[in-house]
């Protein structure tokens, strides 16, 4: 990624979760010390999230940095509730993103 370089990318894994647990996406420490953002917003995931998790990659070093494909970039660690969400993501009917296997650019015009 050169230097001001904004991509979305997804983890090779697809996830679900439960009504009881959230997932929150991490970035590696040691691409952080080169610059590599993994998420600029979205990093926690919904009790009832299902798909394959994007990311949002940008570089905010001054060298290019090279990624590559199945390279450790990122961890998720989850959290559970203490009871299961009233209205898991999978559920809303304000969920944009439900089931994605792919990156999707933005669905901000859905929102009302």
């Amino acid at each position: 990624m050169q230097p001001s370089d904004f991509v979305l990318a997804t983890t090779v894994e697809k996830i679900e979760l439960p009504d009881d647990l959230i997932g929150r996406l991490e970035g590696r420490s040691s691409l952080g010390r080169l610059g590599i953002v993994v998420h600029s917003t979205a990093s926690i995931f919904d009790p009832g999230w299902s798909g394959v998790v994007v990311m949002e990659l940008g570089n905010m070093g001054r060298m290019p940095v090279a990624l590559y494909p199945n390279m450790r970039i990122c961890s998720m660690t989850f959290e559970e509730l203490s009871s299961p969400a009233l209205v898991p993501y999978s559920k809303k009917k304000s969920a944009k993103y439900v089931g994605q296997k792919s990156a999707l650019a933005s669905k901000i015009i859905e929102d009302k």
